[in-house]
């Protein structure tokens, strides 16, 4: 059985992990991490929901950040505030023994954008974003993405699904081209292959996890229709 020490994660991470309960990687954990930690490359993973992807690409983003630079290096879009407010608790509880502080700010609708802007005017690493209110905070010259190296679509499929498509395509072009850009998806759709034939490498490496797989396997989903003033913090 791998170790995260085996894929070549560092000891501060595997402490993190350790304290949250991840002692060993999943599958895509074990398939993903080394390609990301030890090559400059896109990537396709197809994985759903409960297989452990978040820690698949955040700990090789973290590894990459230079805390020393004061400017954005990695973005991770996602299609809703509830999972970019998880990813981004994720991200800080993995970098609880690091020596260096690594800043992430999440970014979404429903919070006034003032409150973002000013958020962002400190030293930002890594932004995790809902797509719409990135685009008008980069209309607004408060988010500057020509330096980030690394370009997460968690759940594409879904972001697609909801109407951010067009939303996608303006936000990889205000993006350099030597960005490396890694896109997890539970499906794999026609307008996803279009993002990918377009904005990816033709010889990009792929990982699909199946259904047997997951992580969370008693994951059950419900909604109730609220308006913003009356949602609770989880």
């Amino acid at each position: 059985m791998a170790t995260f020490s085996a894929l070549g994660i560092r000891k501060e991470y595997i402490e993190a992990l350790k304290e949250l309960g991840i002692k060993t990687p999943s599958e895509i954990q074990e398939k993903t991490i080394p390609i990301l930690l030890n090559s400059k490359t896109d990537f396709i993973g197809l994985a759903q929901t409960g297989t452990g992807k978040t820690a698949a690409f955040g700990l090789p983003i973290l590894h990459s950040i230079n805390p020393a630079l004061p400017y954005t290096q990695a973005l991770i879009l996602a299609p809703t505030r509830e999972l970019v407010q998880q990813i981004k608790k994720q991200l800080f509880k993995f970098t609880k023994y690091t020596d260096d502080k690594i800043f992430v700010e999440g970014v979404y609708g429903g919070e006034k954008i003032v409150i973002q802007m000013k958020s962002l005017k400190r030293t930002t690493h890594i932004i995790v974003a809902t797509p719409g209110r990135l685009l008008d905070l980069i209309e607004r010259g408060e988010v500057d993405l020509k330096k980030i190296s690394t370009l997460v679509l968690d759940e594409a499929d879904e972001m697609l699904s909801m109407g951010f498509k067009q939303d996608l395509n303006r936000i990889l072009k205000f993006t350099s081209g030597s960005r490396n850009t890694w896109l997890f998806s539970a499906t794999m759709p026609e307008e996803i292959l279009k993002i990918i034939k377009t904005y990816m490498a033709a010889n990009t490496p792929k990982v699909a996890v199946n259904k047997k797989d997951l992580v969370n396997v008693n994951i059950t989903h419900q909604y109730i229709k609220t308006e913003v003033k009356d949602k609770v913090n989880l």
